[in-house]
């Protein structure tokens, strides 16, 4: 049998090439909290990594670790986002609570259909718009999606944050 040459398949990396770089803030509970530039096409995770992980007993579960990074962001790590400064947030689709505006990069299907005029079909649209460009960089970005117009946006741009 003849001796056959085998590459082993590596992940192909993103590279500035693909896309250019994303700077972000990583805050809270990680080792090295401050502005890191990674890729395009990084992830949540990747950021945590870049500032030297989550300390030890930070909570990473409200995160979606495997959310693309937006340029310009910040990455709370086991802190409460600024938005409400009472007590934590309760689970649930109101997680948000009353008169907190709901976070359009991290709600859920669920949370979203609980705005005004937001059905579940319009809240899956809104999550597929964020999926497909890497996430809201502005509130003025949900009159992009399919089936929000200036009325509707205009009733639902003060429930809602990037």
């Amino acid at each position: 049998m003849p001796e056959q040459s085998v590459v082993p398949a590596e992940p192909t990396p993103v590279s500035s090439s693909q896309g250019g770089q994303v700077v972000v803030h990583v805050h809270g509970k990680v080792r090295r909290p401050g502005v890191v530039t990674l890729p395009s096409g990084s992830r949540v995770a990747d950021a945590i990594k870049a500032a030297g992980g989550a300390r030890s007993g930070a909570a990473t579960g409200s995160l979606n670790l495997a959310r693309k990074l937006v340029d310009g962001e910040q990455i709370p790590v086991g802190v409460r986002a600024p938005a409400s400064p009472q007590a934590a947030a309760p689970a649930g689709p109101s997680a948000a609570g009353p008169g907190t505006p709901l976070d359009l990069n991290a709600a859920t299907v669920e949370q979203l259909d609980q705005l005004p005029g937001v059905g579940p079909v319009l809240a899956q649209r809104i999550v597929d718009y964020r999926t497909q460009h890497g996430g809201f960089r502005s509130v003025d970005q949900l009159q992009e999606v399919s089936g929000i117009g200036a009325r509707r946006f205009a009733d639902l741009k003060s429930m809602v944050r990037v």
